[in-house]
């Protein structure tokens, strides 16, 4: 491939992922009607991607995909997961209640990433290249409260999230619903939330725009 057709082609990759991104989103709770089958488009729904790319070498500093676990997709994942563990209801149940609550107190991401460095990509570093904030169109941003990382994706993370693979390094990455004055760290009002991966070598906004209202 020439390098005139290899630009074109990832200019292209760039718009079809940005028209994917626009998708909205709902932060709303209450029951859902999902099964087992509807995992594939929820997860789409709830990951985006997004790349730091030094132009002048063509080099791609840092290319990451990130699931946001909202209560629509711990639905989702929950009711997959038990169909694919064969959980009795009862232990469904339980698992859905757990993960639901867990909402109410944490917003947590799966995300995976990768680029030339791997000890430079290593989130949970303090000597990390990259910070990582929660921050939405309010003007919020809010540092992440846990990093954890995931040594060696295992069949669960290589199903559930596909986007996993032996080159990437993931990580669990949790931030607070509120602050310690109590107001949320996604503004109730808010019309976009995301991720940004900020460094000396550039930034990245991974942006879920939300439904009014």
């Amino acid at each position: 491939m020439t390098w005139t057709r290899w630009i074109g082609f990832s200019l292209l990759l760039a718009l079809l992922e940005g028209c994917v991104q626009t998708k909205r989103v709902s932060l709303r709770e209450g029951p859902r009607e999902y099964v087992s089958y509807d995992y594939d488009q929820i997860l789409q729904r709830w990951t985006r991607s997004g790349s730091v790319v030094a132009l002048a070498e063509f080099d791609d500093l840092l290319t990451v995909s990130a699931t946001f676990q909202s209560w629509d997709f711990r639905w989702a994942y929950t009711i997959r997961y038990a169909e694919d563990y064969r959980l009795t209801v009862e232990q469904r149940q339980a698992l859905l209640d757990e993960t639901l609550a867990e909402t109410r107190e944490e917003h947590r991401f799966y995300v995976a990433l990768y680029g030339p460095n791997r000890r430079w990509n290593d989130l949970s570093r303090k000597d990390s290249a990259w910070v990582v904030r929660l921050i939405d169109d309010k003007g919020n941003e809010t540092p992440a409260r846990q990093i954890k990382p995931i040594p060696r994706p295992g069949a669960v993370e290589r199903t559930y999230f596909p986007y996993s693979n032996v080159w990437r390094q993931s990580f669990y990455i949790i931030f607070p619903t509120r602050r310690e004055d109590g107001t949320p760290t996604i503004a109730h009002d808010a019309r976009w939330f995301g991720l940004r991966f900020a460094g000396a070598q550039g930034h990245s906004d991974l942006i879920w725009e939300l439904e009014p209202g």
